[in-house]
């Protein structure tokens, strides 16, 4: 579909996928809606573009990526790629911010700004939508499942946590915070997955998201606990 107000995304990405497999691409457009279900119905189709190579009808976007072998991603599979997109990126800013500081990458604060930046960046997820991500906690923590205003608090309580603990500021109140909701997480996640072996979508990156609760957000938790029991330490010292 190419109109005045919209060009389909994909309808791109299938020219572009067949030009790189070498295809030379006779390109069909659609510029009408009423074309565009004209278009539908003689073929029986329910989307566009669909694709034809060497007269036979491929299909859409997904079906093209099938064709040539190339993975095809359905829209409930279970994946880790926020996670590991959320730590990686944390690490690489908590270096950067390490060496800007010190002149030096691998410090003891450097691992300290990993943790903390993580925080926010779970957060962040979790804030995009708190009715679906305390929606979707629900279904595991303890204690929101007994006081539910507890799943709103939740991700404001983690930025606030992970902002002081950037600053080194405030500990009394980011320590005991990371703390407490690391805890509960922690035993929460503990008993749904590890004893009562439930099979749970994970609410740490957002109540949208298909990554599997377990070791994610047992990891999320037990790094709210540790960092906040090393936090308290430290200002002890």
């Amino acid at each position: 579909m190419v109109m005045d107000k919209h060009t389909c995304p994909y309808g791109i990405k299938s020219k572009y996928l067949l030009e790189r497999e070498g295809y030379v691409v006779d390109d069909h457009h659609l510029t009408t809606r009423e074309a565009t279900d004209a278009f539908r119905e003689e073929h029986d189709v329910k989307t566009t573009p669909q694709t034809w190579i060497d007269g036979e009808r491929v299909g859409g976007y997904d079906d093209l990526r099938g064709y040539f072998d190339r993975s095809v991603t359905s829209e409930n599979e279970t994946s880790y790629r926020p996670v590991i997109a959320i730590f990686a990126v944390a690490a690489a800013m908590a270096l950067a911010t390490s060496w800007f500081t010190f002149d030096n990458l691998l410090t003891l604060r450097a691992f300290e700004w990993f943790v903390a930046i993580s925080m926010c960046f779970l957060a962040i997820q979790k804030l995009q939508d708190v009715e679906s991500f305390s929606t979707m906690f629900l279904n595991y923590d303890l204690l929101a499942q007994r006081w539910v205003p507890y799943g709103y608090i939740y991700p404001f309580a983690e930025a606030l946590a992970g902002i002081l603990m950037i600053s080194g500021s405030l500990v009394w109140i980011s320590s005991p915070i990371s703390l407490f909701i690391g805890g509960i997480g922690v035993v929460s996640v503990i008993k749904a997955v590890y004893i009562e072996k439930r099979e749970l979508k994970c609410a740490c990156v957002g109540g949208n998201s298909n990554v599997p609760l377990g070791l994610v957000s047992l990891t999320e938790s037990l790094m709210m606990v540790a960092m906040g029991t090393w936090m308290l330490i430290k200002t002890t010292l």
